[in-house]
């Protein structure tokens, strides 16, 4: 959106910032231009795949009304659409994409209210020349804006921004800042200038500038419900979410890790197909070559996956689920040309390593057989399944519980200059960000002590942690054109679990109490009675010794960031290979990594 130019002038450039989005929409693509407002669109084909095209216009009388870019899914659009066309409304599609158009006209930007779903979208309001962005409850997906002297430019990812010359690609103090610390502060961009829209939030760009405003936030309210009812509450709601989004008219499948949260949305999916005789469940599973037979268990992790995943897809026998296992090995995670295509998929160096590269290797074999899969993700931040939920000195520790924890998936602090390292006060940072998460938690009166903490944790999760696994997610899986959906992200039970005491959540002695009696007569009783384990990383030394190797070409070719420590890079090359540093080791090697190819690729100036 442009009111100081003719952004007719200008389709070179929003094909440009549109064919950055190919991997999110590798089915079809539009652009609709006109004096102030341009959009352009990728689209990934799940609904009405003929109907659905878009950018999608609405007219009368010969005359644009909007037009609407729409990225997700909207799982209640068969009411919608019936409320809407009791309203006067007419459909020509049967997409849910029209359903959202039609929303706005109807409501305006108050249609994000009448909205169950995942999605990001941009309407340019041609009656009013008005942008409207508008992104999900939870954050599931990303949605980006760079306002410009004349107006704004946006999207789903920086890439398409970034893919404008007149944007700079500078990160300041704040951004690395941000780049630094294991926290997703809303609305940071990261790129000086670049701004996220903020989960449940609503940014309106026009001649009198720009205007923001939150349509949904986590309430707090009293839990009027004893566990019985609690629990067949969240059951029911759960079946209603998973029978919602197996809505598509494309294949789908199910993401199964063998752990209570995957395997709950396998079985639960399962027997709503098998209800409404709609055909057999996929599901896949990643796995390393030789790791179930040569694991070792760590802090994160007391046992592989792959014994548990079997065992659910035998006791869902009868209802003919298939499964696949998709098996990784060093070779396949050191590949360059998927190490570069992760880095490009995510616009930003996190340091995460094979763990990324693996998930991307995933989601591109499941991409072969299914174009949407449905994941457990989130249910650890909405059930409390981390084990420091558990742990009183760090949930006590007056930070953010999992940097109290010692987790440590960004790895940058450690192969940076240590006077840049001061510069910066990232500790500092930290306290700021975590003072401003805790003011705005809502508080519920009358409640102990020990209950009000366990809001504010919960709270911090679900607005300050789980939002980079659903990026990580999102941006992994659109980059090989495949969409996940997230059940235990539906807001009405993320609404209702967090106002369960944390006591009812914790009934039985264990983490996530609510799901495992909600599932329980769904899943066998290994599963049921696993304890968590976080997402798989390979243990094969190879790796770490391929990572070391290439740190080392990079440290003798002299290409080395400005901004690293070589002594500090030298001294993890020759560290002797340990289990127990293993897991830090390999974060700072591959956070060093990461970070040199992104300064390369992207062209990125570092400004401190």
């Amino acid at each position: 959106m442009d009111f100081e130019g003719d952004l007719r002038e200008s389709g070179d450039t929003l094909k440009d910032m549109t064919e950055t989005m190919a991997c999110r929409g590798p089915d079809d693509a539009g652009m609709w231009i006109s004096e102030h407002g341009a959009v352009g669109h990728r689209r990934l084909s799940i609904i009405d795949l003929e109907g659905g095209r878009q950018p999608m216009v609405a007219e009368q009388d010969g005359k644009v009304l909007a037009v609407l870019t729409y990225s997700g899914e909207v799982y209640n659009f068969r009411e919608l659409r019936a409320e809407l066309a009791g309203r006067g409304h007419e459909f020509r599609t049967r997409s849910d994409t029209e359903v959202v158009l039609r929303a706005y006209l109807e409501w305006g930007d108050g249609l994000a209210e009448h909205l169950n779903g995942m999605f990001a979208f941009g309407v340019w309001d041609a009656r009013r020349e008005e942008l409207v962005l508008v992104r999900d409850r939870l954050g599931i997906k990303p949605l980006y804006y760079y306002p410009t002297p004349g107006g704004v430019l946006f999207g789903s990812e920086p890439k398409a921004i970034l893919a404008n010359p007149a944007v700079e690609r500078v990160v300041d103090a704040e951004g690395m800042r941000e780049l630094l610390v294991f926290v997703k502060t809303p609305e940071c961009g990261v790129f000086r200038g670049m701004h996220e829209v903020r989960p449940g939030g609503i940014v309106r760009i026009g001649r009198d500038g720009l205007t923001k405003r939150r349509y949904w936030r986590l309430p707090s309210h009293e839990h009027p419900d004893d566990l019985p009812t609690t629990v067949r509450t969240v059951r029911g709601l759960l079946d209603d979410i998973v029978e919602r989004q197996l809505i598509s008219d494309v294949p789908l499948c199910t993401l199964l890790s063998g752990g209570l949260d995957s395997s709950a949305v396998t079985a639960l999916a399962g027997q709503a197909l098998r209800r409404h005789d709609q055909g057999r469940l996929r599901s896949f599973a990643v796995d390393f070559t030789g790791y179930a037979e040569n694991f070792s268990p760590d802090a994160m992790r007391d046992t592989p996956d792959a014994p548990f995943v079997h065992d659910l897809v035998r006791h869902l026998e009868h209802l003919g689920v298939e499964h696949s296992d998709i098996v990784l090995d060093s070779a396949d995670l050191m590949d360059p040309g998927v190490r570069a295509a992760v880095l490009r998929a995510r616009d930003l160096p996190t340091g995460v390593g094979d763990m990324d590269t693996s998930l991307y290797l995933l989601f591109r074999a499941v991409r072969a057989h299914s174009t949407v899969a449905l994941s457990g993700e989130s249910a650890d931040e909405v059930f409390g399944g981390y084990r420091w939920f558990h742990d009183p000195a760090t949930v006590d520790a007056g930070t953010f519980p999992w940097l109290a924890s010692g987790t440590r998936l960004s790895a940058l602090d450690q192969v940076l200059d240590q006077d840049l390292l001061r510069e910066l006060d990232v500790p500092g940072y930290t306290a700021r960000r975590y003072g401003e998460a805790l003011a705005e938690v809502p508080r519920l009166p009358g409640e102990s002590a020990k209950e009000a903490r366990m809001r504010e944790v919960c709270y911090l999760h679900l607005t300050r942690f789980v939002q980079m696994l659903l990026d990580r997610k999102d941006r992994m899986s659109m980059a090989v054109g495949l969409e996940v959906r997230v059940p235990f992200c539906d807001h009405r039970l993320v609404e209702y679990v967090f106002n369960t005491p944390w006591s009812m959540k914790t009934f039985d002695g264990r983490e996530k109490s609510l799901l495992r009696a909600a599932a329980a007569d769904v899943l066998p009783e290994s599963v049921l009675a696993r304890k968590k384990s976080p997402y798989p990383s390979t243990q094969d030394p190879a790796y770490e010794k391929a990572l070391k190797d290439e740190a080392a070409r990079l440290l003798d070719s002299g290409r080395l960031p400005s901004v690293a420590d070589a002594a500090k890079v030298r001294a993890m090359i020759d560290e002797p290979a340990s289990a127990v540093s293993r897991h830090d080791l390999r974060a700072n090697l591959e956070g060093l990594l990461q970070f040199t190819a992104w300064l390369d690729r992207y062209r990125v100036t570092v400004a401190v």
